[in-house]
């Protein structure tokens, strides 16, 4: 972090093998999926086709938007 960048990079909520196997992805999050009556899904570009697939709540068709 520098003093022309304030925030704090955001990372990927996704998991590496599922959402029990406590190891996280890391990376930095480039999309924000919007769900339903949950806050929105942080995800890296590896993880978003898997996340519009599987992760619960999400909206179809999906509300993406690119973080930076």
């Amino acid at each position: 972090m520098t003093a022309a960048d304030p925030t704090p990079a955001l990372r990927c909520a996704s998991r590496h093998s599922g959402p029990r196997d406590g190891e996280e992805c890391g990376a930095r999050a480039r999309f924000e999926i919007s769900c339903h009556a949950r806050p929105p899904l942080l995800v890296c570009p590896q993880h978003l086709g898997p996340a519009l697939l599987l992760a619960d709540g999400v909206l179809w068709p999906p509300e993406i938007r690119l973080v930076r």
